[in-house]
């Protein structure tokens, strides 16, 4: 029996849940990821092992084995200090997000990390984000791409270049 790549892995992982949050959705949940302790390690490591080269390496990214900073961009509301913020629309509406003022500074070098790429929205206002703050994001990084939607291609088109771990294409 051939041994799994890591990406084939963490994909036996991701738990789909049809019809959900609508009819016809297959929502990619990857809550299963985080909560096995092996699985969550092989997830992380494939972050890490990315981003250790220093060609790559940002000066903000989620992965404290790197020696690097994290920095949280949320809903409107959830941060307690001055904050920016940017709107986007979603299939379904618009939402808006915003980010401490003081996360990052003019020069940083930041990698983008959000769970799922779907319609490209949340990371493509994450983008706006840092670079208002004079932050460059050198890549956008996720767990989950479901290429149909569009995001990725999108966020590809905006100049951000994308690494992927899992692709749910044609599901």
């Amino acid at each position: 029996m051939q041994p799994l790549s890591v990406n084939q892995y963490l994909r036996q992982h991701i738990r789909t849940v049809p019809d959900w949050p609508a009819p016809g959705v297959q929502f990619r949940d990857i809550t299963p990821l985080l909560q096995d302790p092996k699985v969550f390690r092989v997830l992380i490591d494939a972050f890490v092992h990315r981003y250790m080269d220093k060609a790559l390496r940002p000066d903000a990214v989620v992965a404290y084995e790197l020696n690097m900073g994290f920095v949280p961009i949320r809903k409107k509301g959830k941060l307690p200090f001055t904050t920016v913020e940017e709107t986007y629309e979603l299939e379904y509406g618009s939402a808006t997000v915003e980010l401490h003022t003081d996360a990052v500074k003019a020069g940083d070098r930041v990698l983008l990390i959000d769970d799922l790429i779907a319609t490209g929205g949340t990371m493509m206002a994450g983008k706006k984000l840092l670079e208002k703050l004079g932050a460059t994001v050198t890549e956008g990084a996720a767990i989950v791409d479901l290429p149909e939607l569009g995001g990725s291609q999108r966020l590809r088109d905006a100049g951000l270049p994308l690494y992927t771990l899992v692709d749910f294409a044609g599901h």
